[in-house]
């Protein structure tokens, strides 16, 4: 009816215009960079699943948070490898542990980066579940205090977020708790507040050398079929105390972080898995797509879909080109 007299084209005309009318923009200041911390000195082992990512001893660690920093990234997300697993966890809330140390480093020696930790057990229980084990199966309850004293013990180490993982009901509200009654209200709580049990979680788990050794953590982890659960989870994260809350994957679940953002003014993150970016990676190394613009794309696609912030294997990547 409008045509001749609107044309869309005329807004699409060159690269200017298009950037005068682009609604979404996408900018090194929502990065976050997820890091893999190991035992050692000098450790930089490749991740045969993520090219480009690397499991990092403290030393080299730091390195690298120097070199996000540079390009403008404003955050890390810390994930441990400890020398020993056990049935409880315990290198988790170990005040010497491996994430612990690391934060001291970085605290030493980077400045002005925001240091995040993921709060969970299962990269470092021996059976590779997110907590403790009764008859067979992970004890909600007694998983809590375990979590919140990992939390309080990276908070002690100088980290400056924490995130829980875990995906246990009540814990954001019993970390919260702990953390104020040791003194750190002032630590920033971000919540896996909808975490999904994904295919997409498979490069991450040799990274982090967590496979669960039995069963699986759909028990715990929310279905994929499930859209409505995704706000009566969130909302009870808001509740409990979550200052951010997060989705996780963000590809295959768009409609989640769009509908989370309409529910929530609350800020929102979305993790940009590892098999997210093992896809992209192995088809461009096929030569079947663009690997930087499929890059670009599908990170520009979660930010539309209304996330302020990703944490993403392609921050490093993405940031030098923006």
């Amino acid at each position: 009816m409008y045509f001749p007299i609107y044309r869309p084209r005329r807004l699409r005309a060159d690269a200017n215009i298009r950037r005068m009318v682009r609604e979404t923009t996408l900018s090194v200041d929502d990065f976050i960079a997820p890091l893999f911390v190991c035992p050692g000195e000098g450790v930089r082992r490749e991740i045969s699943t993520m090219p480009g990512n690397y499991q990092l001893s403290v030393d080299e660690l730091v390195k690298e948070a120097e070199e996000l920093k540079g390009l403008g990234v404003p955050a890390i997300i810390l994930f441990g490898i400890p020398e020993e697993k056990d049935e409880l966890g315990t290198g988790a809330y170990d005040d010497h542990g491996i994430i612990q140390k690391a934060i001291r480093a970085l605290k030493a020696e980077v400045q002005d980066l925001i240091v995040i930790t993921d709060v969970c057990l299962c990269e470092y229980t021996s059976h590779g579940h997110c907590g403790v084990i009764v008859d067979g199966r992970v004890d909600n309850d007694k998983t809590l205090e375990l979590l919140a004293k990992e939390a309080v013990s990276h908070a002690l180490a100088g980290a400056d977020m924490v995130a829980p993982s875990d995906m246990m009901d009540g814990r954001v509200g019993f970390i919260r708790n702990a953390l104020n009654n040791a003194g750190f209200e002032q630590i920033t709580l971000m919540s896996y507040a909808v975490k999904y049990a994904s295919a997409f979680y498979g490069p991450f788990r040799e990274a982090a050398e967590s496979p669960p050794q039995f069963g699986d953590r759909k028990g715990y982890q929310m279905d994929p079929a499930n859209a409505r659960e995704a706000l009566r989870e969130a909302a009870l994260d808001i509740e409990e105390g979550a200052d951010i809350i997060m989705v996780k994957p963000a590809l295959s679940y768009l409609d989640i972080i769009h509908s989370l953002r309409n529910e929530f003014d609350h800020p929102l993150a979305a993790y940009n898995v590892s098999g997210e970016f093992a896809m992209i990676k192995a088809a461009a190394a096929k030569g079947w797509i663009d690997g930087e613009q499929a890059m670009l794309e599908s990170l520009l696609s979660i930010k539309r879909a209304g996330a302020d912030m990703i944490l993403t294997y392609f921050a490093k990547e993405a940031a030098r080109i923006l």
